[in-house]
């Protein structure tokens, strides 16, 4: 991968994250469920019962298909109410036995094949709880997963309810779509007090804007993420936090909720430049290494600089943050500020100013290093929650936007691995923080 700072000559560096995978084929039914079906329906049987018919009149609506599924599913919950019963269908009930069959009831289910017309068994006490297709439920949940997944995609609730209709066929009310992904939130509410590791390697901060509808108006809203990297080198999103504004102060709010669901230190911490940022993480985890972002600090200094000669900076600035120690970085920012002092004294003077918390990943090996000179890994993630957001323009309420962004989080985070070389990175982790990782 290459990191090409703006108008400067690119950075080479190995990828902390490894390529997407691609998605895996769909489970294939085992041998002895296929021997089963194979016995129930033999080929001849099939070959005789689709001849002659054309393609709506297998896959369409009340087509051999849809059929097929209702008979499926009336067997499994005939199978049901006998093992509630203790008898089968067809025999006198045991001596002693109260409660008996009682007919059923016609249901339509809407399912990704389509309408299933079914009849649900019922017994006289109603006392029978079916499984499989509960009482009043209307929908089969592959149903339900197939709306949360284009949910999670950033399709409206109206976009749902049409490509739901185009493809299957399938009539679902807007009202019903929304509280299928307002289950969501007792996920969300779960997930964000869920208890977090005692220690973590890494974590990046930062904080995207999101625009929320309050009082007639559209207003930015700073969504606060925090991005966890485990000793095991397992990446996991800690949590979703919410202001009106990115500042010091909450994200000391931010940490002290971490805190307070059990991390008790971090190794590293990755940051912005955000004035106060370090401030904040030394008041919860002292300890802690504050590394600002690289490529945070040069796009600051490039905004002072002329085009004709950014090319020509940003290369002047590429031995300051590839030296081979700290001590070297200086001289090199030395010889920048001799070179482009005069003319943009405000890009040497904010590297010092800095300087304390841009130098730390100079003292780490290459591996190292590649992990936490940037924030790369939560920017990447952000750009995956802007994509699926910015459909909407904007949200009703703070509500909505979290149930979205946590269906994005939990969407991208399939396709994270463990972080790149993590066994060589590990060993660096223990050389220089050799007391605080446990054996």
């Amino acid at each position: 991968m290459t990191n090409t700072i703006e108008g400067g000559a690119p950075f080479k560096m190995r990828c902390v994250e490894k390529p997407k995978r691609r998605g895996r084929p769909p489970k294939r039914l085992s041998d002895e469920v296929a021997e089963q079906l194979s016995g129930l329906l033999p080929d001849e049987a099939l070959q005789d019962a689709v001849r002659g018919l054309d393609p709506g009149e297998i896959t369409g609506p009340g087509g051999l298909i849809t059929q097929l599924a209702g008979r499926v599913i009336e067997a499994a919950l005939a199978a049901e109410l006998t093992e509630h019963l203790g008898y089968p269908a067809g025999h006198a009930p045991p001596d002693g036995a109260e409660n008996v069959r009682n007919g059923s009831t016609p249901k339509t289910l809407r399912t990704d094949v389509g309408e299933v017309a079914i009849k649900t068994p019922r017994d006289r006490d109603a006392s029978f709880e079916p499984q499989l297709v509960a009482k009043r439920q209307t929908r089969l949940a592959g149903l339900d997963d197939k709306i949360l997944a284009m949910y999670a995609g950033g399709m409206t609730v109206r976009d749902i309810a049409g490509q739901l209709q185009e493809l299957y066929g399938v009539q679902i009310a807007r009202d019903t779509i929304s509280r299928v992904t307002d289950a969501v939130l007792e996920d969300v509410a779960a997930w964000r007090s869920r208890p977090l590791d005692e220690i973590y390697a890494i974590v990046y901060l930062d904080c995207l804007v999101v625009k929320v509808r309050e009082d007639r108006s559209v207003r930015n809203r700073a969504c606060y993420l925090a991005i966890g990297v485990t000793l095991e080198g397992t990446r996991e999103v800690l949590g979703i936090w919410w202001r009106d504004k990115e500042g010091a102060k909450f994200w000391l709010a931010v940490l002290n909720d971490m805190h307070q669901r059990g991390t008790r230190d971090v190794l590293i911490c990755c940051v912005d430049g955000l004035q106060g940022f370090p401030e904040a993480i030394e008041a919860v985890f002292p300890q802690a290494w504050v590394q600002t972002c690289i490529v945070h600090v040069i796009r600051a200094g490039m905004r002072y600089v002329s085009y004709k000669d950014r090319k020509t900076v940003a290369a002047a600035l590429k031995p300051i943050y590839t030296a081979a120690n700290a001590d070297d970085a200086l001289i090199a920012l030395q010889r920048f500020d001799e070179q482009w002092g005069a003319q943009y004294p405000m890009i040497a003077d904010a590297w010092r100013a800095r300087w304390e918390h841009i130098t730390p990943f100079l003292s780490l090996p290459a591996a190292l290093r590649r992990a936490v000179y940037t924030t790369n890994s939560i920017e990447n993630l952000n750009r995956q929650i802007r994509k699926t957001i910015k459909t909407r323009g904007s949200f009703p309420d703070e509500q909505a936007a979290t149930k979205l962004i946590y269906l994005a989080i939990t969407r991208a985070q399939r396709s994270w691995e463990k972080a790149y070389n993590w066994p060589a990175t590990i060993r660096a982790f223990k050389i220089h923080f050799t007391d605080r990782i446990p054996d």
